[in-house]
């Protein structure tokens, strides 16, 4: 560490006189040099952090590394108010930074989450100095993933995150009373520990009794609900036109942002400036290569890329051209394809000139009588599936695009145990006689009916091995008010994937109404979202209609053609 120097607690005074703190990694001799920056609300020098962010490695390949503590955390003055700040508050940092002795004037940011947020906030207001901007695993339309989707409360990760932001609420609220602080953050990590049992489960679901008892803020649902503006301050969508830079994006296809990373792209894109996108079999935290059930492979983690090298230094790479001393030269640091995409199944990464690809074809599979999955549409009409939805025993979430409590792990994960239940309808494929490729956005639409003014609909793309081992590829949610007995089609987004399923192995769809605690349960009264005190039981339809067929699109790509199986 040597030739690295490293200042902690540098305070940079906003606008209206709050001092932010920042630990400012700089190469000890050389320079000017570009300044990379971070934003985040988890703490500067939490170890997890730094060993993710490994600012002494960036440093050391000839940048000024500025990684700082949001308004209202840990080492920052001010208040804790999740994204409100961050566009006003980045603008501020950015030029501090661009000043920093040693900075060429030059800034980019980085970071994943909520601080891949953080530099679309910043980048939305222009500052001049910013040149680059690199976020991970980030939403673009926070009502569709972050908040909720489809309609559905995003029960698991929001209570999750709120809680785990509690502690250092905590910290600085009984920071002068030792005995008080430890008290206070004995009982909500005790609530932290148990939340499958008992906060997920509370009512009233508008205001969970859990942020009473520890008088800490729910930092998303309800805040949505009770500032229906308050989304406008954290969301890119729409928006992403008006930031005028390259941007590099990194998701991964079981990453709760998975869509929105796959959005601020395509928008970006459209732009006509630099945007470069790198999506993996990973979930929000997870790398390696090994997820849920399934092992991916080595060469399938974020340091190995397919043997072209650690994704970090792709990263480095990819800010180098553009903002170090050879920036709109010949650049000895590559230039990246437009798309990297793991496509799963195969376990290959694919170079790819866009997304999503022209050349796949929307291609239904028909949800059919006798929990059939066929190319070929019903020629009669062949009936109902019936089921019963009862939100006192909802279908338990296994596996998916998940961040929630460690009791729910992300990605493909045997799904045994929720296909045996008889509120879960099951369809399938005949074997496959070649592989078949989807890449690309799913949507299922489903004609059905129930008894009840609002209920959901769950949908769940699946992979059934050779030895019949069923595991969740895609999935999706859509909260949907209703007449009575009355047949309608909804259509449910089960957002994208690149996944090949083999030969000899089958598709398999789930339709069923809950996946809980990921989504909050539709109580079945027609009660606002939050406000329930009560359920009912709900009798759900799925039809088989030669007229209007239940059917799943998917986007396949043509190799081989897919081989139907008997009507």
């Amino acid at each position: 560490m040597s030739d690295v120097a490293i200042e902690f607690d540098v305070a940079a005074s906003m606008r209206d006189g709050v001092r932010l703190r920042a630990d400012v990694y700089r190469p000890s001799t050389g320079g000017p040099w570009p300044v990379l920056l971070t934003r985040l609300p988890y703490g500067k020098s939490t170890p997890m952090v730094i060993g993710g962010l490994n600012p002494v490695g960036i440093a050391k390949s000839g940048f000024i590394v500025v990684v700082q503590d949001v308004r209202g955390r840990f080492a920052s003055e001010g208040e804790w108010e999740p994204f409100t700040s961050e566009m006003d508050d980045g603008f501020d940092t950015i030029q501090w930074a661009a000043k920093l002795p040693g900075s060429n004037g030059s800034v980019g940011m980085f970071g994943s989450s909520y601080f891949g947020n953080t530099q679309w906030m910043a980048a939305l207001a222009k500052p001049p100095e910013l040149k680059a901007i690199s976020p991970k695993i980030t939403w673009s339309d926070p009502a569709e993933g972050f908040v909720s989707r489809g309609g559905a409360a995003e029960l698991g990760l929001g209570m999750s995150w709120s809680l785990m932001m509690g502690i250092d609420t905590l910290l600085r609220r009984h920071a002068d009373d030792p005995m008080a602080k430890g008290r206070s953050l004995m009982a909500l990590i005790g609530d932290l520990d148990a939340v499958t049992a008992t906060a997920y489960w509370e009512l009233p679901d508008g205001h969970y009794p859990v942020y009473g008892r520890h008088n800490i803020q729910e930092l998303s649902l309800e805040r949505a609900q009770l500032e229906p503006d308050w989304g406008e301050v954290c969301r890119p969508a729409g928006r992403q036109a008006e930031v005028d830079l390259p941007s590099l994006h990194t998701g991964g296809w079981y990453d709760i942002f998975c869509q929105g990373t796959l959005d601020n792209f395509v928008a970006m894109r459209a732009t006509g400036r630099e945007a470069n996108l790198i999506i993996g079999p990973w979930s929000h935290t997870g790398t390696t290569g090994y997820l849920g059930d399934v092992n991916f492979g080595l060469a399938a983690s974020a340091d190995l890329m397919g043997f072209r090298g650690r994704l970090a230094d792709i990263e480095l790479g990819w800010f180098r051209r553009i903002l170090g001393p050879d920036a709109g030269e010949a650049s000895p640091s590559p230039k990246l394809p437009p798309v990297l995409l793991y496509v799963m199944g195969t376990n290959e990464w694919r170079e790819e000139s866009e997304w999503p690809l022209a050349r796949a074809v929307d291609t239904d599979l028909f949800l059919r009588a006798g929990e059939r999955l066929a190319f070929d549409a019903p020629a009669a009409d062949e009936g109902t599936d019936t089921f019963v939805y009862d939100p006192e025993d909802p279908v338990p979430t296994t596996g998916g695009a998940v961040f929630m409590s460690s009791a729910f792990p992300p990605g493909p994960i045997d799904q045994t145990q929720v296909e045996s239940r008889s509120d879960v309808m099951v369809y399938t494929t005949d074997t496959l006689a070649d592989d078949l490729e989807v890449t690309g956005r799913i949507r299922a639409h489903l004609v059905v009916a129930t008894d009840a003014p609002s209920t959901d609909w769950v949908v769940r793309l699946c992979d059934v091995d050779v030895d019949g081992v069923s595991r969740n590829v895609a999935d999706g949610i859509l909260r949907a008010a209703a007449t009575a007995g009355e047949y309608s089609e909804q259509v449910v987004d089960l957002w994208s994937t690149s996944y090949v399923f083999r030969a000899d192995h089958r598709i398999r769809v789930q339709v069923t109404s809950s996946s809980f605690p990921r989504w909050d349960r539709n109580r079945n009264t027609g009660e606002p979202i939050g406000q329930a005190t009560w359920s009912q039981v709900a009798r759900q339809e799925v039809a088989h209609a030669a007229a209007r067929p239940s059917r799943i699109v998917l986007p396949v790509v043509p190799n081989a053609a897919p081989t139907p199986g008997p009507t």
